[in-house]
């Protein structure tokens, strides 16, 4: 039976959605959770949600879906045991470095891999399974048939988004929010810039990042038969009765397998909508997407509050059980209460007293059995067995119900049995023996110049796809003693993957051996060919423990998030090479959708678009492959005079990563860091690496 997952940003919102039909239910506690402006949990309300749910066969998932620092790891491993040993029944998580150390520490609960992993291909579900992973969430952005092609071949569950918020971004690569205001979506404090005014050259009066809410209601039937296993609502942050109407009208339609009526649409926008639902990535037509919250009137007010008292006054989850009852003349009487999940429960009253009048029947012990109202129990047998003869008050039947029913309760809400272990050590620092080696990374073939091949860089890393078809470009470089290395799109999704392999069979041929690679899913592609990986930014490299994951899969080396502070990334444990990016416009977004082709209105994707804020700042959109977009923050990250700084951070490698600049401008930005001269942007930023983010 396919699985409904419900928001529970709140202790209100879980009885909202166990009342309305919730399978699952997923919650926060304290701060590692990618909603930590939702009021999340303490381990009292905790320990009292859990029980709750328990008791009425729900089960409940903990968020632990943020990056985590080296010294933030053990705080995390804490509240991991504790949700485990309070009877949680699985962890998300996003960090690699803390799926290794959950793997450990706690061996027996399942591990989710979180939607901010970005898994958007089968390979990427594999690889999340080796790490010991039992069910993957994945990206938002696939379409039924791709979401059907992972399900029916993945070793593993696969959970989908099927209503609510949706991203401009592909989750867990965004780096907008911290890089503009230091609040980070992948630390769970996302400042949502993607719903704030933009110009696309006009007038700023338009949203053109902002996408309506996801409604899949009507495509449940598919997404079972497609072989998916979990159905994710979106809402944590969102109010307790938006829970339990959107829980209750999909509980409805995949209980009763139908559609929804008119009548229950209109209720899920009045729950929450932007102008209306999109289903535009799922059925892959992606041109009317965007919409933006209206409004409320006092129609939402009059539904959220009859809502409210319909699942704050009442007990709808009633799970089925079974009574037996025997009253002997001369012995207590006994009853026995068991469900059908195994759970029995065992209770004794006072012994009878001879009748002086009727006495107690059959019929009468279990019709006083049967009043179970009330209670989140439904009795459905009820068999019993008295002696002729014998009394017993009403109020002593309704004691010995109340201790069998609080008995099963407790049965029921005991949490399993599970191991605790120790975590793993700090991984070995791995010094390196030499100043960092000097990587240069172009974005496009009028930057592959002679002049640049000349400053001699250790490293070339060009787009796989350019490298095949302008090799030629590339020789100068080679000629130098530079190592070419094919830097993989940020997504590549199943039916996409051929026409990236064939682009890396061409390089290959040429003696390219290696491949930059930001996603787990995209390394089977270079080792099918033999073919060494080095490890990109879209890993989010944030602690020791991801570093050592990444050294265990075989990579080269690493690229070090460039959310962490310098001195974080000076502290931490290397076991293999890392590389900081030191130079560059950094990457914002990387979207399904196509802004330039919005801004234009045509396909206009070899010429830049450009995206500018209610401050001036103008922030370059560039063709990514795909036909997707990636937005290039506005300010160029400059680092060439903080040698010393960058010097004493134990790194293998500095990459300057050039994107906009023309090819004089590269030339002259390599002869700065070089200090063949005193070249600097007019406009730079020092990125996170001095403030960090919160």
């Amino acid at each position: 039976m396919i699985e409904l997952l419900s928001p529970a940003g709140s202790p209100e919102a879980v009885i909202a959605a166990v009342q309305n039909g919730a399978d699952a239910v997923y919650l926060g506690m304290e701060s590692f959770n990618a909603r930590r402006g939702a009021k999340n949990f303490t381990d009292e309300e905790f320990e009292k949600a859990v029980r709750y749910c328990r008791v009425r066969g729900c089960k409940v998932y903990v968020t632990l879906n943020t990056l985590v620092g080296d010294r933030e790891l053990e705080s995390a491993a804490a509240v991991a045991r504790r949700a485990s040993r309070l009877g949680a029944d699985g962890l998300i998580v996003q960090d690699l470095g803390l799926v290794k150390v959950l793997r450990q520490a706690l061996p027996d609960i399942p591990i989710h891999a979180s939607t901010q992993m970005s898994l958007h291909n089968l390979a990427g579900v594999e690889a999340a399974a080796e790490l010991g992973v039992t069910r993957a969430v994945l990206a938002r952005e696939l379409s039924y048939e791709q979401i059907k092609f992972i399900s029916t071949h993945a070793s593993i569950e696969t959970e989908v988004f099927v209503h609510g918020a949706l991203c401009f971004c592909h989750s867990g690569q965004c780096y907008m929010s911290s890089l503009i205001g230091r609040r980070s979506g992948n630390r769970g404090m996302c400042a949502q810039p993607c719903r704030l005014q933009y110009s696309l050259g006009g007038r700023m009066d338009d949203y053109p990042l902002s996408l309506k809410d996801n409604c899949l209601v009507d495509q449940l039937d598919r997404l079972e038969e497609a072989g998916v296993a979990c159905l994710k609502i979106e809402g944590r942050m969102r109010r307790p009765e938006y829970t339990a109407i959107v829980t209750g009208i999909y509980a409805k339609a995949l209980k009763d397998k139908r559609k929804p009526t008119a009548e229950e649409m209109q209720m899920l926008e009045t729950a929450f909508s932007r102008q209306g639902f999109t289903q535009g990535y799922f059925n892959g037509d992606k041109k009317d997407m965007f919409g933006i919250r209206g409004e409320a009137d006092g129609e939402s007010d009059r539904v959220f509050a009859a809502v409210r008292k319909a699942y704050a006054d009442g007990e709808a989850r009633r799970v089925p059980i079974h009574f037996y009852t025997v009253a002997e003349k001369g012995a207590p009487i006994q009853a026995i209460a068991f469900d059908d999940d195994g759970n029995r429960a065992v209770a004794t009253g006072p012994v009878p007293e001879r009748a002086k009048r009727q006495g107690l029947t059959d019929g009468y012990l279990t019709e006083q059995m049967f009043k179970t109202g009330g209670t989140p129990y439904n009795c459905v047998e009820n068999r019993a067995k008295a002696d002729p003869g014998l009394y017993l008050p009403a109020a002593e039947i309704n004691e010995l119900r109340r201790k069998l029913i609080s008995q099963l309760s407790d049965r029921r809400a005991a949490p399993p049995p599970r191991r605790s272990g120790k975590l793993p050590p700090m991984p070995k620092n791995l010094k390196p023996i030499a100043d960092p080696v000097l990587i240069f990374q172009v974005l496009t073939e009028e930057q592959l110049t002679p002049e640049l091949a000349a400053l001699k860089p250790e490293y070339l890393y060009v787009p796989a796809l350019l490298m095949a078809e302008r090799f030629d470009l590339v020789q100068p470089f080679v000629d130098n003693g530079a190592t070419p290395v094919a830097v993989l799109p940020q997504v590549v999704t199943d039916d996409q993957a051929g026409q990236v392999y064939t682009a890396l069979e061409r390089v290959f041929d040429r003696g390219v051996n290696q491949a930059l690679a930001g996603n787990l899913g995209h390394v089977f592609m270079a080792r099918k060919l033999g073919m060494q990986v080095r490890g990109d930014f879209g890993l989010n490299a944030f602690n020791s423990h991801t570093l050592d994951v990444l050294s265990q899969a075989g990579f080269l080396s690493a690229t070090a998030s460039f959310e962490l502070r310098l001195s974080q990334i000076r502290d931490l444990a290397k076991p293999l090479p890392v590389e900081l990016i030191v130079y560059g416009r950094l990457p914002l977004m990387v979207s399904d959708q196509c802004i330039i082709r919005q801004s234009a209105g045509r396909c206009a994707c070899q010429t830049p678009g450009q995206l500018a804020d209610r401050m001036g700042s103008v922030f370059p959109v560039v063709k990514e492959f795909g036909c997707r977009n990636v937005i290039y923050n506005a300010h160029k990250l400059y680092l060439a005079d903080k040698r010393e700084d960058l010097f004493s951070a134990g790194l293998w490698g500095l990459r300057l990563m050039f994107t906009t600049e023309s090819a004089r401008e590269c030339v002259e930005v390599a002869k700065g860091q070089l200090g063949l001269s005193d070249y600097r942007p007019n406009v730079l930023t020092r990125g996170l690496y001095y403030r960090g983010v919160e």
